[in-house]
């Protein structure tokens, strides 16, 4: 099993770590059904809304919030794939719509009658022109406009979020926007990824964001955000960005002191929209099991669950999951080091809220 330590080499949970760390929220993504016929799951943490009740009964534990991130989907839904449930393909639109704002409700519901305190719902996942298997963007309004009343029917004071990513591509947030507007569909941020390996600069995503908040009075907000500090590979499956990454201009050392850069120039920048609400770093504690080689890790994969994805995956998701299944991708760009313990980039986020007091 995993073992994370606070900074003085103690085992921790990490939900303690990170709050005393001024970490106020976790981001927890929820699928429909990411298992298999047999009942093998598919990887990434198997993350169902029980798996979501789990977190988030550790998150209130050490009084952070839930962000619910529903990718309205059984496994990872992003701008290349957007696959509705398996539950789900053969619907309606109506139909469809019916079963959403269901689904939403009853895992919403459990949370609350949990006592979890949920402060934002993503109604989607980097919904890029698709959401839930559907590509018309009227259609994909009905089903945000029912997500909404859904959330807003059990947490009536949580901000609701649609999530897009590419701010780099002029004119395609402003565009969004604009058909959000046109097809009368609610929501309360305007959420956006930000690598800074793909998207462009930090000053055009101010830029940007400024521009959306104050023409369509929206909050705005990054929903992923992350920066290498090695190109160190822990589990034997190739990170996703290192050194050695084609197309890729790394404007931050390749190191902790980058990693803690990054981080606050994207918060100052951020700070400067005046609509802005914060940041969420994805993912922050994304660290490696087994040490010794690619064939250890993959048995430990398959039994257990894997960062990315398991073979079974494929079931669902042959051309992407199914394919290229395997372990972490992104454990050189946590904020935790391969043995669990945090980094002292973690640090930014009390530093940034607290100052430093240096001792003369």
């Amino acid at each position: 099993r995993v073992k994370y330590y606070d900074y003085e080499g103690n085992e921790k949970d990490v939900f303690e770590t990170l709050s005393k760390s001024n970490i106020n929220y976790i981001r927890v993504r929820v699928w429909n059904n990411p298992f298999d016929s047999n009942n093998n799951g598919y990887g990434g943490g198997n993350n169902t809304i029980e798996t979501a009740l789990a977190i988030g009964k550790r998150a209130t534990k050490y009084n952070m919030k839930l962000l619910v991130d529903f990718h309205y989907s059984d496994f990872w839904a992003d701008p290349s794939s957007q696959k509705a449930p398996k539950a789900w393909v053969d619907l309606t639109l109506e139909q469809k719509a019916k079963a959403l704002y269901e689904y939403t409700k009853e895992s919403l519901s459990l949370l609350k009658d949990n006592n979890i305190e949920v402060g934002i719902v993503q109604m989607g996942n980097e919904t890029n022109g698709m959401l839930c298997g559907e590509n018309d963007f009227k259609n994909m309004a009905t089903l945000w406009q029912n997500a909404y009343k859904a959330i807003k029917e059990v947490y009536e004071k949580a901000l609701t979020a649609i999530h897009f990513a590419n701010p780099e591509r002029e004119g395609l947030y402003e565009y969004y926007a604009s058909l959000l507007e046109k097809h009368n569909v609610n929501y309360d941020i305007f959420g956006s990824s930000y690598y800074p390996y793909w998207h462009g600069t930090i000053n055009n995503l101010t830029t940007v964001l400024n521009k959306i908040g104050k023409k369509y009075n929206k909050k705005v907000m990054i929903m992923e955000t992350s920066y290498l500090y090695t190109n160190e590979d822990s589990d034997f499956f190739a990170n996703t960005v290192s050194k050695n990454s084609a197309y890729v201009t790394f404007k931050y050392p390749i190191s902790i002191q980058g990693q803690a850069d990054f981080l606050v120039d994207l918060i100052d920048a951020i700070n400067k929209v005046e609509s802005a609400i914060g940041i969420c770093y994805w993912e922050g504690t994304w660290i490696s099991v087994g040490k010794s080689s690619y064939e250890e890790n993959k048995i430990l994969w398959e039994k257990y669950g894997s960062g990315w994805a398991s073979s079974y995956s494929a079931e669902y998701d042959q051309d992407n999951a199914g394919k290229y299944y395997g372990g972490c991708g992104v454990d050189n760009q946590a904020l935790f080091d391969k043995n669990g313990k945090p980094l002292e980039s973690l640090k930014v986020f009390s530093l940034i809220k607290n100052g430093n007091i240096v001792k003369k």
